[in-house]
């Protein structure tokens, strides 16, 4: 296994390090595969189009000589050469669209048409020698000369086998006029093509097994780049704690500047205290200004005090209260009837020296 400073690659590898290697074109392919698309493609693609070349060479002979017979004049050069440059397109040109079409397809298909030119640019990574004998004598190179020691060996048995196979038509050839002699050897030149496309596309099969392992292979990631990867996209968890802290710290500041400003303090005598506020201009019930536990608690009962907010012990209302509620939120409406009972009783004793009057 590959090493990243002193650590095995053990762990797959993570969207971002696939998307990374994607940018940098480094993706998943088998140049077999395309190979054997374009070579069959293009044959077959010479086989359809074989009446029709075999018309076109045959019109430009019959002009060929008859533009360079002696009656000829000289001025016929170059509608000659324009002749012929026509006559190759008509039949090349067909080819060579389909050869670039397949070869687009058959690297568009396995990259999903990715475009960068990133591998092109030059770096100083490859210059090194080093690096270079380490890529010369790797397994790639191992597996590469075995793949062409097949294809070497595929096309040896195959033509020996279609030598063997039809030699004794071969030698009749010479008997036979030249428009069939060479059908029959274009079919047999077809045949060997087919033959050999699909045992080359056996060999691109194992080829896409292997590129794949050795993709992944490439991508896997250490421990400890995981580790630092997950900082990168997630945030140090010391940095995000942190920053939790500071801003449970400032959420709890605001709550116990708003506590003086509450009607009521509902508390368990030690554990439990919610401070509530109704204005019936803005809210349909009593908001909850602050709520907190045990110190907190303590804490929000001595503010209240010190401002003159009325505190009132009801231990099963507090602890319910801050179960239920949520800060700066209306409470549960199973609240309001005993909440409204506080905020009448509350009303009255601030107001019972202006009813004794």
């Amino acid at each position: 296994m590959a090493e990243s400073n002193g650590q095995e690659k053990t762990e797959q590898p993570t969207s971002k390090r696939r998307s990374e290697a994607r940018k940098d074109g480094n993706v998943l392919q088998s140049k077999d595969i395309s190979t054997v698309v374009m070579l069959f493609g293009v044959f077959y693609m010479v086989k359809v189009m074989l009446p029709r070349i075999y018309d076109t060479v045959q019109e430009y002979m019959q002009y060929a000589f008859s533009a360079f017979s002696l009656d000829a004049p000289l001025e016929s050069s170059p509608s000659i050469f324009i002749y012929t440059v026509i006559s190759l397109l008509k039949c090349s040109l067909p080819l060579l669209i389909v050869s670039v079409i397949l070869g687009i397809l058959g690297h568009g298909v396995q990259t999903r048409f990715l475009v960068t030119f990133k591998p092109l640019r030059p770096k100083l990574s490859k210059l090194n020698p080093i690096s270079g004998l380490k890529k010369l004598f790797g397994l790639k190179k191992v597996v590469d000369l075995i793949k062409n020691l097949i294809k070497i060996a595929i096309l040896l048995v195959l033509l020996y086998n279609l030598l063997k196979s039809d030699l004794s038509e071969i030698a009749l050839m010479f008997d036979m006029q030249a428009y069939s002699s060479t059908a029959f050897m274009l079919q047999m030149v077809y045949d060997l093509v087919v033959k050999v496309c699909l045992a080359f596309a056996v060999v691109a099969f194992f080829d896409f097994l292997y590129q794949r392992w050795d993709y992944e292979s490439n991508l896997k990631m250490t421990k400890q780049e995981v580790k630092d990867e997950y900082k990168m996209t997630e945030g140090n968890p010391e940095i995000k704690g942190r920053i939790r802290r500071i801003q449970r710290q400032m959420a709890m500041s605001r709550m116990m500047q708003s506590v003086p400003e509450a009607d009521v303090v509902v508390r368990n005598p030690t554990h439990f205290a919610v401070a509530l506020k109704y204005d019936p201009e803005k809210h349909a019930a009593p908001v909850v200004l602050a709520k907190g536990q045990d110190y907190l608690a303590l804490r929000i009962v001595r503010t209240a005090e010190e401002h003159g907010v009325s505190v009132i012990e009801n231990r099963p209302l507090a602890r319910a209260l801050y179960a239920a509620s949520e800060v700066e939120r209306e409470i549960p409406a199973e609240f309001y009837g005993a909440v409204a009972e506080l905020l009448v009783y509350i009303y009255r004793m601030n107001h019972r020296d202006e009813m004794l009057q």
